[in-house]
């Protein structure tokens, strides 16, 4: 791939939000359709979607969340809440000059996305999901949910919450580090069945003892990842952290909206590998009733986690017919 600012027919600008300032990448003319990354990944993870929806007649636009890349990182960790990040959303609509917009998110991105639809359902007309699929928020307390996980073993999540701790192990050295996540959670090089979950970390050990070593995954080269490293090795890794430091700060947010159902005409596209398929099974199976207006489940055999870059073909294929049956 060529770099990410030489990326044929792609416009990258800064516009206002809540954040101070989100980029964003731009390719296209027609309805606006607005993509939304995941952890840890950027604008640049829609590379491959960008001029797949451009020349099928849609505007698209791929953000840097607040926190990444080159959009603002507020210190504050509840300044990653969902309500702020939906607020962002809507800034850019607004601010490239629109009134409403198609939202898509893979990862966390799917979450915010799904969370955007609900809760500016007059800005987000339709909602596409990416990997991780749609609970409605209530429940139980989430930072309670995820201690009680994996016994002896902690939680990636719960690993993630105390400031400054991933931070200390994935900073000295980003490259290597993402390497390892990327390929813990691809299909083609995630750890054998039966071997150490990578979503768990042993007591006194690291997220990284677990990850795969020495081989990239097929649909990332040592150029992309160049990419990726370089972004958070000058961002460094507190703002797309924060997002998981603020799930309890979610849950009390949008305890208004618990069990709430998102009726926009929506979509959802996982892989048969990615564990946010599996452990999140019941929430698919309840898709008739939290996304009463979904138009299409589709679970891709033998992909992994990161489905918009390992399998580009069938989810460009999947989200312009999808677009082009949306009503106007």
């Amino acid at each position: 791939m060529p770099h990410p600012d030489t990326l044929p027919n792609v416009t990258h600008r800064l516009v206002p939000s809540p954040a101070g300032r989100i980029h964003l990448a731009e390719q296209g003319s027609g309805p606006l359709v607005l993509l939304v990354h995941g952890f840890p990944e950027s604008w640049y993870s829609w590379r491959r979607q960008l001029p797949a929806l451009a020349a099928a007649g849609y505007r698209a636009v791929a953000v840097d969340v607040r926190g990444y890349g080159r959009s603002s990182r507020p210190e504050a960790v509840e300044a990653y809440r969902t309500v702020e990040l939906v607020e962002d959303n809507v800034a850019v609509v607004e601010a490239l000059g629109e009134t409403s917009a198609v939202i898509v998110g893979h990862d966390w991105g799917a979450t915010i996305a799904a969370h955007s639809a609900l809760l500016r359902p007059d800005v987000f007309r339709a909602v596409g999901l990416l990997s991780v699929p749609y609970t409605p928020p209530g429940g139980p307390r989430p930072s309670e949910v995820f201690a009680g996980m994996g016994g002896e073993e902690e939680f990636y999540v719960s690993y993630f919450q105390e400031p400054g701790h991933a931070e200390r192990e994935i900073e000295p050295d980003v490259r290597g580090w993402l390497a390892g996540f990327y390929a813990a959670l691809s299909a083609d090089t995630m750890p054998a069945p039966g071997a150490p979950d990578p979503h768990f970390v042993s007591p006194g050990k690291t997220l990284r003892d677990r990850f795969p070593a020495g081989r990239l995954p097929s649909w990332l080269s040592e150029a992309e990842l160049d990419v990726y490293a370089a972004e958070f090795e000058r961002t460094g890794l507190s703002g797309a952290l924060n997002r998981y430091r603020c799930m309890d700060r979610d849950w009390e947010d949008l305890q208004s909206f618990a069990g709430a159902p998102v009726p926009q005409p929506s979509l959802f596209l996982g892989g048969t590998l990615d564990a946010s398929t599996t452990w999140l099974a019941d929430a698919i199976d309840a898709y008739s009733t939290t996304l009463p207006g979904l138009r299409g489940s589709h679970l891709l055999e033998g992909c992994g986690h990161w489905i918009q870059q390992e399998r580009p073909d069938e989810v460009n294929h999947r989200l312009t017919a999808w677009l082009d049956d949306l009503p106007e």
